[in-house]
């Protein structure tokens, strides 16, 4: 197979560049991809090392890479595509395409200022993401049950079906106060809830997961046999969800699903307010 090498380049941090170009690349399952991000290209001298690095990268493997930009000040973008250009490179920039257009609809020059997209442009917003980001460390895995008052949603799922990274991106993403807890062997043999967890039924959204994907996840941890065994997760699996159906709890199966895919789904299912990134 044919590697390509895709270049995200940017003035800032980049975040942006490589979302937008990871979300057209990963249409093409059957390539495969070698991803670069170039940050902080911010001057026409910057500009031309970034290119240079460029070519040497197209020659050294003998085709044309791809480059993805949102480059904001024309001089250095014009830069970068002239000089990538040589290489035939493919240069696809994001802000190029979308802000001649969006300035004739609205009637207004665009401030043409770099960072804007990831600066704090709300101090408000940020403290929340920051104490919301707070709140999960403090309430993950059952810590501080009594704090459930504060949460906006309570993940529940067996251990290593995804709780904490979840909760962790709900929180740093949109501001969302999430707690987590683990269903322990108590809770599936009993088929029951903690009473201090039942009395927010209404908070709780559930994770489940395939028992062979559970059973990789839990072997990479090297706790012990039984905790990553066929028969231990077929049973923590089959209990939970058992356990969600009996208490009509609204779960999702982070099998397949990125991060990102469960923290949108569970927004979506229990109508939080998304607060996106300032």
């Amino acid at each position: 197979m044919t590697q390509r090498t895709v270049f995200f380049v940017s003035d800032h941090s980049g975040v942006t560049a490589e979302t937008l170009g990871h979300s057209l690349i990963a249409q093409f399952d059957a390539l495969e991809f070698r991803k670069v991000t170039v940050p902080f290209v911010s001057t026409v001298d910057k500009a031309k090392r970034a290119a240079r690095k460029i070519n040497a990268q197209a020659r050294k493997q003998g085709a044309p890479p791809i480059v993805f930009s949102t480059l904001v000040k024309e001089d250095v973008r014009d830069t970068v595509r002239e000089i990538v250009g040589r290489a035939d490179a493919l240069f696809l920039d994001f802000f190029d395409s979308f802000l001649g257009p969006l300035e004739k609809e609205l009637g207004h020059t665009s401030q043409h200022a770099m960072g804007v997209s990831h600066g704090i442009q709300d101090f408000r917003e940020y403290d929340r993401r920051i104490e919301a980001m707070n709140f999960a460390l403090a309430h993950d895995d059952g810590s501080n049950q009594d704090g459930y008052d504060e949460a906006d949603v309570v993940l529940v799922g067996v251990s290593r079906s995804g709780k904490t990274p979840t909760c962790l991106y709900l929180a740093l993403h949109y501001g969302v106060f999430a707690a987590n807890y683990p269903l322990t062997g108590s809770d599936l043999e009993r088929r029951r809830i903690p009473v201090a967890l039942a009395r927010h039924r209404d908070k709780i959204y559930g994770l489940t997961i395939e028992p062979q994907r559970l059973g990789e996840l839990r072997s990479a941890r090297g706790i012990g046999r039984r905790y990553a065994s066929p028969r231990q997760v077929s049973f923590e699996v089959r209990q939970a969800q058992g356990l969600f159906d009996r208490l009509d709890i609204p779960f999702v199966d982070a099998t397949r699903c990125s991060i990102e895919e469960l923290a949108s789904r569970i927004l979506d299912a229990t109508r939080l307010e998304r607060r996106t990134v300032s």
